[in-house]
């Protein structure tokens, strides 16, 4: 942490590769079992979803989700994800910014991708790939997705930052709700993605000043991969039924 001279909210790669891991060992569990306050999210892309988190983190995220207003309920899009989700992953959104700026050098889209998708990398595993991070959002009672967005666009850029200004009154009204909850659980947001948070993993290290990470790359016990999933071609998203 010594060679950080200044933090930065899009913690790039440089920055988070001086962050040292000192993985604990901490097994995973599946936090959908773990309390009725916490449901799936919808899917955002095509591919089988796993629902682990490691044991500190997922204590955490119950914590959250009990701290919440009772009409509220934490629905999570994802915790663990494989490498091989995460490779395909990276690829789609290689593919989605190289169309939306072709005029962008090869450099100018790998900083804005690294920005948004983890890249596969040796001294800095994807968040996900660790069990420490997840991406979550509000739900009402029913466990139906609150509004986090308008007057944006789903998957807009513009509204990605966990400070996006313009937020309709009830879109900033369930942020915060979201945030304070997540907060007092014990997890930390990735300020480039408001529904990003993790704990114990190089970014919570970084964003927290800690000497370490205590999570590094991992994968639940027993678990064998999707094999209709392990292919080459970037994800697909997934068609939203709402």
């Amino acid at each position: 942490m010594s060679r950080i001279k200044k933090y930065s909210p899009a913690e790039p790669v440089s920055d988070l590769r001086f962050v040292r891991i000192e993985e604990n060992g901490e097994p995973m569990v599946d936090y959908l079992a773990l309390s009725p306050r916490l449901v799936q999210a919808r899917p955002r892309w095509q591919y089988t979803r796993a629902s682990f988190l490691r044991s500190g983190v997922a204590e955490r995220l119950v914590n959250a989700a009990e701290a919440l207003p009772a009409s509220f309920k934490l629905a999570v899009v994802e915790g663990w994800r494989p490498p091989y989700i995460q490779k395909r992953l990276y690829a789609a959104a290689w593919n989605r910014w190289r169309e939306r700026h072709p005029d962008w050098s090869e450099v100018q889209l790998r900083r804005v991708v690294n920005r948004f998708t983890a890249p596969l990398h040796g001294r800095v595993p994807p968040p996900h790939s660790t069990g420490a991070a997840l991406d979550v959002v509000l739900a009402d009672g029913a466990g139906m997705e609150l509004d986090h967005v308008s007057p944006y666009e789903n998957f807009d850029p513009a509204a990605f930052l966990s400070d996006t200004k313009g937020l309709s009154d009830q879109a900033s009204q369930n942020r915060a709700i979201l945030f304070e909850a997540l907060t007092k659980g014990g997890l930390t947001n990735y300020p480039s993605e408001w529904w990003h948070w993790s704990y114990g993993d190089q970014g919570w290290a970084y964003r927290t000043g800690s000497p370490v990470a205590i999570y590094g790359p991992t994968e639940p016990e027993g678990w064998t991969g999707v094999e209709e999933d392990m292919i080459e071609e970037p994800l697909s998203r997934a068609v939203d039924r709402r």
